[in-house]
């Protein structure tokens, strides 16, 4: 890659962000779709957000992904929302067109492809547990209903901040098949008796001492798990892998999501088998380095 005069600049906001792969994939797209461009990470602490949506005009930037904890909190300071970020209330995606800034959400639509493209699983008619309800969750649980799912569990450490997601769901989407579980009773064995889909979009299971959010004994075979933490793979995922469980991580949704941004930015298809194979062949090199 060389950078010149010419180069078109995108990227992430984020806080931390130095986890993030997107300019992992980002950038393989960009050198096989033959274009000069960039995505490079932006650390941006919650108070500096304005200043830094600010100088997305200021510096020319094409296009930004918003990560944690800026989703609803950056939809303040665009010109234009989509209608998807109109009814979710979150944005991930900020596109630099002549200075205005127009605000998308490509989670859901990412989740989506990712579930049915890489997990092969539809989730109409399905009752679905979920954890969290910070801006991903939004996305999802949005995506999810609009999908036609039969029912919906959400759970969350912050029970007030579930019963927000709830109380959305039903104003946006007239969805009333909602319950709200406290976080200290997501165990409970008659909860799990026909639950199809169980999707986490918080951060437990990114550190080695998190609690353990599913027991093995509520997992069965006709469950499809996902967990969207993509740095490693959670006790969620290695219970699910135990059990013989369908299940997909975080890398997933993370290329797919990304893919959309990639479209809205170039207006160009994303290539998103090099995106995966870009992921794969840098963890591989991590991995070989800390091996070293």
């Amino acid at each position: 890659m060389i950078i010149t005069g010419a180069t078109i600049i995108t990227g992430v906001f984020g806080y931390p962000v130095r986890h993030s792969l997107s300019p992992v994939f980002q950038n393989a797209a960009f050198q096989y779709r033959h274009l000069n461009w960039v995505y490079v990470p932006f650390e941006i602490s919650p108070e500096y957000l304005k200043d830094a949506v600010r100088a997305i005009k200021i510096f020319s930037v094409k296009g930004i992904n918003v990560t944690i904890p800026h989703k609803k909190e950056v939809i303040k300071y665009l010109d234009v929302l989509d209608e998807e970020v109109k009814l979710l209330g979150v944005a991930n995606t900020i596109v630099n067109e002549d200075g205005c800034l127009k605000g998308y959400s490509t989670d859901g639509e990412g989740f989506l492809r990712s579930l049915k493209e890489d997990g092969g699983f539809t989730p109409e008619n399905k009752l679905v547990f979920l954890f969290g309800s910070g801006g991903s969750s939004f996305a999802i649980a949005g995506a999810l209903v609009r999908a036609g799912i039969s029912g919906l569990i959400i759970c969350n450490r912050t029970i007030e901040k579930a019963a927000v997601l709830k109380n959305h769901l039903k104003d946006c989407f007239s969805f009333q098949n909602i319950e709200v579980i406290p976080f200290e009773k997501r165990n409970n064995a008659g909860i799990w008796k026909n639950i199809d889909l169980v999707v986490n979009t918080t951060s437990v299971g990114m550190k080695d001492d998190d609690v353990v959010l599913v027991d093995e004994k509520n997992l069965n075979d006709n469950m499809f798990i996902y967990d969207i933490v993509y740095n490693r793979e959670t006790p969620l995922i290695l219970s699910a892998k135990k059990k013989g469980v369908r299940c997909l991580d975080g890398l997933s949704m993370l290329v797919f999501q990304g893919a959309v941004s990639f479209t809205l930015w170039t207006k160009i298809e994303a290539p998103i088998e090099v995106m995966k194979k870009s992921l794969i062949a840098y963890k591989k090199t991590m991995q070989k380095g800390n091996q070293n």
